[in-house]
């Protein structure tokens, strides 16, 4: 599933090539795109139709479009895009042929390239939904500040942490406490910090749970510059074009590799339906509990 760096990197396309357009119509295909919006297909078209878009913003893997009724009115809602495990949204010109999987088409009124909403595995889609006063859509106000917004408060996510009696890797993943880092990144960080994802968080002390968050963020960092991870061709901008940072990686996906900092073979086990990869000498992994 794209994490915070493959979302942004969409964020920043979406920014640059649909921001400031006005929806002359929108097509949506299937049942599923819009399962997200109870009040049904037409509903979300009639909300969407002719709204200016406004600034592209995301928090954490969330992505929303400011919708407005004109270039400088105020907004009052937005369009939140979830990517799902496979979700593209691609700026195509209008005679482009269709993808095989295109669930959404939004036309404008400049009749400049549309915006394609495409998902192979159909675990992405799209709602509207009103904002509060920070600007943030009211469905995912629940949400926590990621590392990159000016709300985000280190010295208090550490304290929320350190209070929890959890392994730290399944903190990492709330998405309540902080958001934004997924499986990719939650290895990596725990990887340069050394730590093992099944300790405690209650056993940590608050400048381990600081430098693993650091670390979390220098690494989401890092990816963003390479355009985000790409394991296969699911995950792309919004031009078509993949990320490049897997080439990067540590621990996640290096199973029977040599760690980089000791040259002991990472090794992977399972965790919450999905894998964890990490150093068994770097990275000593707690006593079971009964």
């Amino acid at each position: 599933m794209p994490e915070l760096p493959e979302v942004e990197v969409v964020r920043r396309g979406l920014a640059d090539h649909v921001a400031g357009r006005r929806i002359a119509s929108v097509e949506l295909r299937g049942t599923r795109v819009a399962r997200r919006h109870v009040a049904g297909h037409e509903d979300l078209i009639g909300l969407l139709t002719g709204r200016v878009i406004g600034r592209a913003r995301r928090r954490g893997k969330y992505l929303w479009l400011e919708l407005a009724d004109a270039a400088d009115g105020p907004v009052e809602d937005a369009l939140l895009l979830h990517l799902g495990m496979s979700g593209q949204l691609l700026v195509e010109v209008a005679a482009a042929p269709d993808e095989k999987h295109l669930h959404a088409r939004f036309r404008f009124d400049d009749s400049g390239p549309e915006l394609r909403f495409v998902d192979q595995r159909t675990f992405g889609g799209l709602a509207w939904s009103a904002t509060g006063a920070d600007g943030i859509p009211l469905t995912i106000a629940h949400i926590a500040p990621d590392p990159f917004e000016p709300a985000y408060d280190p010295n208090a996510v550490v304290r929320r942490i350190k209070a929890k009696d959890s392994e730290i890797k399944r903190v990492l993943l709330d998405q309540t406490v902080v958001s934004g880092i997924g499986n990719i990144y939650a290895d990596e960080a725990l990887w340069r910090a050394q730590v093992h994802g099944r300790r405690l968080a209650s056993t940590l002390t608050k400048p381990t749970i600081a430098r693993v968050l650091g670390h979390a963020r220098d690494v989401m960092t890092e990816a963003l510059g390479e355009g985000g991870t790409s394991f296969d061709a699911l995950y792309v901008n919004v031009n078509g074009a993949s990320g490049y940072f897997d080439r990067s990686l540590a621990a996640y996906g290096q199973v029977g590799r040599p760690c980089r900092r000791c040259g002991t073979l990472i090794m992977r086990e399972h965790f919450m339906n999905r894998s964890s990869f990490f150093c068994p000498r770097c990275q000593v992994a707690p006593r079971r509990r009964r």
